[in-house]
């Protein structure tokens, strides 16, 4: 009998890996601050950060200025690496400093790009991820209409995000489905079953209303902390997960039922809304959504703090 993995896969769901492994055989794979620092840490990569440090130091200036350019350098070169396993995308992050400025997020999205292009790797093959902030979201706007760059808009808790990622044409979102169910598990002081996980729940809701009104934004979830969540969205058009999920779905033959169907999605009883020209609704229903808030909060923060610490390992590196 087929893996649970390969029946996953059937269900038309494009299985993407948070670290490269070529034994799943993930299309795509994504990366964050968090996975880059710790992954930094270990002996086989240190000749990346290698290559980052001499690159920081080449480019002159104080110290300060080479330890960006070391920082730029080091999240393309583990782009580059986990380019050779997989065949399609990866997902590079944009400094989440600047989650709340359009201007520098597009700056710095443009930067990346470049310096893959140095490398030789085009921009197709390449995903910016920015958080879903309003800045966010109008910086994908941008970069997807004035450029041709694909976006992957991260720390997506709320179809109100969502909404406003696919008005933005953003190429993907990343709807966090563990950290919801922490932030509902904590609140409400109870344990919840795979069909009522409020994770999957938003997932559902985002997948449905993309697919009734047509936008070709993919839904991603990601986030997850069992594998229980993952089968229950089977069918959902992407799905990031951890390698040690990964391989309990290789080992396991339990059947995966497709759960999410866009033609079944495409009969449902929705509202449509909108926002994309509207930041002062956007930022109002948003507001309404507690959990939301405080997890792209909490997102925003630990991102912007693991990107310090690493930051800080490149800096002592550089004044060796």
């Amino acid at each position: 009998m087929s893996t649970s993995l390969d029946q996953l896969k059937a269900t038309g769901t494009v299985v993407v890996s948070d670290s490269a492994i070529g034994k799943y055989k993930p299309q795509d794979a994504t990366t964050n601050p968090s996975l880059i620092l710790a992954a930094s840490k270990k002996e086989e990569y240190a000749k990346l950060m290698d290559v980052a440090i001499q690159y920081g130091k080449s480019k002159g200036g104080d110290v300060e200025s080479q330890v960006d350019h070391a920082l730029d350098r080091l999240l393309v070169e583990f782009g580059k690496e986990i380019l050779k396993i997989i065949p399609g995308k990866v997902s590079t992050e944009v400094d989440a400093r600047f989650s709340f400025d359009t201007k520098e997020s597009v700056n710095k999205a443009l930067h990346i790009i470049d310096l893959y292009k140095e490398q030789g790797i085009s921009k197709d093959r390449v995903l910016i991820k920015i958080a879903a902030t309003w800045e966010g979201i109008k910086a994908a706007e941008i970069l997807q209409r004035d450029h041709g760059i694909n976006c992957n808009l991260t720390l997506m808790f709320s179809l109100v995000q969502a909404i406003g990622a696919a008005e933005a044409d953003a190429y993907l979102i990343s709807p966090f489905v563990g950290r919801i169910l922490d932030w509902f598990k904590a609140a409400n002081k109870k344990e919840y079953g795979k069909e009522e996980d409020p994770g999957v729940v938003s997932v559902k809701k985002i997948f449905d209303y993309y697919k009734k009104f047509g936008y070709k934004t993919i839904v991603m979830g990601a986030s997850f902390r069992n594998i229980g969540e993952i089968t229950e969205l089977a069918g959902c058009d992407y799905l990031t997960i951890s390698p040690n999920l990964l391989e309990e779905l290789h080992n396991s033959s339990e059947a995966v039922p497709k759960k999410l169907d866009a033609a079944k999605a495409a009969s449902a009883n929705l509202e449509r809304k909108t926002y994309i020209k509207d930041e002062p609704a956007f930022r109002f229903d948003f507001n309404e959504d507690q959990m939301a808030v405080e997890k792209l909060r909490e997102g925003i923060s630990k991102f912007a703090a693991d990107a310090v610490t690493l930051k800080d390992i490149l800096k002592k590196k550089l004044s060796a």
